[in-house]
């Protein structure tokens, strides 16, 4: 395993300036006013593509950055923070996706599009919940020089926005991922979802009756290329949420008083806010180290990191927007209190590409060495 954990100057320069921008475009009241929204915010959007955060994972080749996925994380982290609602980690997910599985073609086409602000999103999840590429039930049958989609998509984050989406199908017996322009989905297709988490835009796609070219399958089908790129980017958002949900904890316990003290003073809630901080402090570790042993392609050790930030990460987050709402006694379970918020940002993290017990199982033979 690697012993060093890198923080690089781009990485630090990119979280400063990720922090200042997310503390300027999304504070709390920014946050409460667009749960509502029907569409995304295109001024913020601009912004984040003219600072060239989408162009970040995109090879230099193709119009962007090439600095890797491990320059997303800063990004990623600050807007967990701030739970800042965009469709920035479908739009990156998307790209790495056409990076490692795409034709030339489909990268020449798509890759300077995502740098330029065009969004994407992945529609992978059907609705028992499985996302593993091997195990979907979504079909596409050849037909001539098309194809022909059927199935359900659920959790694809600002579809209705996207210029694309990538679309996990079995044609014949093989898994493969499918391009889908948003001028090929009918509106009829697309059904708003009710999620936990409100700041998230989140659809169901139905893909009967949908047809494409099948000149829109990707080449290849890395699925574990997609994996690595929502465990890091998931694992970036819990870790800048627990910052979020310690700051509205600790911000509570030094103004709250009870019995002439603050009630931050009493053991009872300084325990629970020092686990927390704990928590962090490994996330952090977790999550850089899963970002310089991708970075150095050692997938092996990558798959490993990822999934110990991701197991590890979604307990402590749901423990803490819990702690918060706890703490914030009965105030704490209304709608009013900013604390719900974060549990809601918990929840949804939770469960996207596996909790902490589904990780924890895949890491028992990793760890010990054992087959099954």
């Amino acid at each position: 395993m690697s012993s060093q954990i890198m923080f690089s100057d781009e990485q630090a320069m990119l979280l400063d300036t990720a922090a200042e921008f997310c503390r300027k475009h999304s504070p709390i009241e920014t946050v409460r006013a667009r749960l509502d929204a029907d569409q995304i915010d295109a001024v913020t959007w601009q912004e984040i593509t003219e600072l060239g955060w989408l162009g970040i994972n995109v090879p230099e080749e193709f119009g962007g950055l090439g600095l890797g996925l491990s320059c997303v994380v800063p990004v990623a982290e600050s807007m967990g923070r701030y739970l800042m609602g965009s469709p920035y980690s479908g739009a990156i997910t998307a790209g790495e996706c056409l990076a490692t599985s795409g034709s030339r073609e489909q990268k020449e086409e798509w890759l300077p599009k995502i740098v330029s602000g065009a969004i994407g999103s992945m529609a992978l999840t059907e609705t028992n919940g499985n996302w593993i590429l091997d195990e979907i039930e979504a079909q596409a049958v050849v037909r001539t020089d098309m194809l022909e989609l059927s199935g359900t998509k659920c959790f694809v984050t600002d579809a209705d926005a996207a210029n694309f989406c990538i679309v996990s199908v079995n044609v014949g017996a093989e898994a493969r991922l499918a391009l889908v322009k948003r001028e090929q989905i009918p509106d009829g297709n697309l059904h708003r979802e009710i999620v936990i988490d409100e700041t998230r835009r989140s659809y169901q796609l139905d893909l009967d009756g949908i047809t494409v070219p099948v000149d829109q399958l990707l080449e290849g089908n890395d699925f574990q290329a997609i994996e690595f790129a929502s465990l890091l980017f998931l694992s970036a958002e819990i870790t800048g949420g627990l910052v979020g949900s310690i700051h509205t904890i600790v911000e509570y316990l030094n103004t709250r008083r009870a019995f002439d003290k603050v009630i931050g003073s009493y053991q009872a809630l300084k325990h629970p806010t020092v686990k927390i901080l704990l928590d962090l402090e490994a996330m952090r570790s977790h999550l850089y180290h899963a970002a310089t042993v991708l970075a150095e392609g050692k997938s092996d050790e990558a798959e490993v990191a990822l999934r110990m930030a991701k197991a590890h990460g979604s307990a402590a987050f749901a423990f803490a927007g819990d702690r918060a709402v706890q703490f914030h006694g009965g105030f704490g379970f209304t709608y009013e209190c900013d604390a719900q918020l974060y549990l809601r940002r918990a929840l949804w993290c939770q469960y996207q590409f596996g909790d902490e017990a589904y990780h924890r199982h895949l890491l028992e033979p990793m760890l010990l060495d054992q087959v099954g």
